[in-house]
């Protein structure tokens, strides 16, 4: 039998991760988003009903958690924040969950959000080299402590999560997930479902690909992820991608909806699905959202835009 989700997060999340930065990679940090564009788009999220915040110590060197605060400071907003660590903060820098260093890294990131707690602190990525009992001990001291609502995990496989539901119950899992990336409906999903553990996507655009932005034999547009960092996302450049996008391209605009709108549709109409972080770059970039929340897809439509991917 599943269990209701433990944490109550609300469908979409806006995401801050390009704010001073390109992520949690150091060679970015300083670039993705100014300060001004940041706080342009934190006042477009709000307007829109976006309340909650996802953000992580290491993105942008520390600057999204900063802007973040003077943002919150200077409109009198105060979101619900979620926060990560594990990455190093500069070159060079310490990274991992050891008890000390999580417990040093959320005071340094409650201290940049001007905080004095935050509701949810995930686990940015798994730590080989640090003790799975050791990490959670320290969430449930700063749980205890009331620093943190809840804690949870990111980027995690069915079994380095079933490794740690044996020390402990995470309130959420935060992985990758769209409608090119849905290995977690065999697993992941739902182990998190038997748990009661809330299921959050992030990357539901897949890094641009599920808005038509890339071509098939057409250069991808500047600034764009697959300039920037297209790495992750070289598996999609293959033939039957390509031929799916066109697909779905058409099924869109038989709805009268973009692609990008579809896309986060589907996601939040899907079962196994509890929120979305979605990070646009520009304002205008949450319209696909606020298309999206209006969508109302059923279980055999859901199933008729799946069945378009390979």
């Amino acid at each position: 039998m599943s269990e209701r989700p433990r944490i109550a997060i609300p469908p979409v999340v806006l995401g801050c991760g390009n704010f001073g930065g390109i992520g949690s990679a150091p060679a970015f940090f300083g670039q993705g988003e100014t300060r001004e564009q940041a706080f342009a788009l934190m006042d477009a999220g709000w307007e829109l009903g976006l309340d909650w915040f996802d953000t992580a110590d290491a993105y942008g060197g520390g600057r999204s958690e900063t802007w973040i605060g003077e943002w919150s400071e200077r409109s009198g907003n105060r979101p619900q924040v979620t926060t990560k660590t594990f990455n190093p903060m500069a070159e060079g820098a310490d990274a991992g969950l050891s008890r000390e260093r999580v417990l040093r890294q959320l005071d340094s990131s409650l201290e940049r959000l001007r905080a004095d707690a935050v509701p949810l602190y995930l686990a940015h990525e798994p730590d080989p080299s640090t003790p799975i009992a050791e990490t959670v001990e320290a969430f449930e001291t700063l749980r205890a402590a009331g620093k943190i609502g809840a804690w949870g995990v990111s980027n995690v496989g069915a079994r380095e999560l079933e490794a740690v539901l044996e020390v402990g119950t995470p309130a959420l899992v935060q992985n990758s997930f769209s409608l090119l990336e849905r290995a977690d409906e065999e697993e992941v999903v739902p182990l998190c479902r038997r748990h009661g553990i809330a299921y959050q996507a992030f990357g539901p655009l897949a890094g641009g690909w599920l808005t038509g932005k890339y071509r098939r034999d057409a250069p991808a547009p500047p600034g764009s992820r697959m300039t920037l960092r297209p790495e992750p996302y070289r598996r999609f450049e293959d033939e039957a991608v390509y031929t799916a996008l066109e697909r779905f391209r058409q099924a869109a605009r038989r709805r009268g909806a973009s692609m990008a709108a579809l896309a986060l549709g589907w996601l939040l109409a899907h079962p196994g699905v509890d929120s979305i972080v979605v990070g646009p770059r520009r304002p205008h970039q949450l319209e696909p959202v606020r298309e999206a929340l209006a969508l109302e897809l059923g279980p055999q439509e859901r199933e008729e835009v799946a069945s378009l991917f390979p």
